[in-house]
């Protein structure tokens, strides 16, 4: 057989080979799907996703529009990606190149920055910005009992409150003198905690501790029935704010406050200050993973320099 015929035999196969696979994959793709538009295929799994648990005449509605909107879609595409231009070629590469870059530095500071913000970090942050951390609305700890307006023993509920109030003001003293009455104090604030939850538990129709976080007015309000005005004036000028309605009466207990305007207590203030401190260490972290990588590049001779 002459060489042009080999040749041209080896065309024949290869282009059946070709026709064949294409074939293939063709029957491949129509597999579990229910339209296709110039190669894109739409299929089944992806309609059965929206409609699932909806009614026949419903389930028709929303395939119904979702097809007409795929196919408007994929006409669009196929209309702009026929008239593109070097411009707008740039601009997609540009953004995937800026998507998987985005996607790796993530997965990095997720494995290899250290998210924990020292004590030492959060106080020196503090104490540089004081005006960064102001409240912009009061704060409140304490304890607020919601009783039915016939509720016993009201008075009795009053002053275990008011002893808590005391107890965690002697607790904190003590802690910060350092003193060693840790049991003492601990029994005591034990002891009417008790009395408290048993009668929140036989008579109160609402209760919420936080005399270890902080809520602020606005918080409150939505479990009281008082404007916000009343609410920071009461609580300006005293420790326990009683309100009511129709049926209930709300018994607020303070322990601690700060009101707006003054500087918020660092506890408050550390989830903020924790942001920023990450940001910024974010940004000298991705900069130093650059700066190794293409410290790394060179060394490796994978980076060419042309005269």
């Amino acid at each position: 057989m002459k060489k042009t015929g080999i040749k041209t035999l080896i065309i024949v196969l290869t282009g059946i080979a070709l026709l064949s696979g294409c074939q293939a994959l063709e029957k491949k793709q129509q597999v579990g799907a229910v339209a296709v538009l110039n190669g894109h295929y739409l299929y089944r799994s992806t309609l059965d996703s929206l409609t699932l648990g909806l009614d026949s005449a419903e389930s028709a509605r929303v395939t119904g529009r979702y097809i007409r909107q795929w196919a408007q879609d994929m006409l669009l595409y196929d209309y702009a990606t026929a008239r593109t231009n070097e411009r707008i070629e740039a601009m997609v590469a540009d953004y995937r190149r800026t998507l998987y870059a985005q996607a790796y530095e993530q997965r990095l500071i997720d494995k290899r920055m250290s998210k924990q913000v020292a004590d030492s970090a959060v106080m020196a942050l503090y104490e540089q910005m004081p005006e960064r951390f102001k409240l912009d609305e009061s704060i409140m700890q304490g304890a607020l009992v919601i009783v039915p307006k016939d509720a016993p023993n009201v008075p009795k509920l009053r002053q275990w409150l008011l002893k808590m109030k005391s107890e965690r003001i002697e607790a904190t003293v003590e802690e910060e003198k350092k003193t060693k009455t840790d049991h003492r104090k601990g029994k005591k604030e034990t002891n009417v905690m008790d009395e408290i939850e048993k009668y929140v538990y036989q008579n109160a129709s609402g209760y919420e501790l936080f005399t270890d976080k902080w809520l602020t007015t606005t918080e409150m309000m939505s479990q009281m029935p008082i404007e916000r005005a009343e609410l920071e004036n009461k609580l300006r000028y005293h420790d326990r704010i009683e309100v009511a309605d129709s049926t209930k009466t709300y018994i607020l207990q303070i322990t601690d406050k700060h009101m707006r305007g003054e500087a918020m207590p660092v506890d408050y203030a550390r989830p903020e200050i924790e942001k920023i401190v990450l940001a910024a260490r974010q940004v000298d972290f991705l900069r130093s993973e650059r700066e190794r990588m293409y410290e790394e590049a060179i060394k490796e001779n994978k980076l060419t320099f042309f005269e």
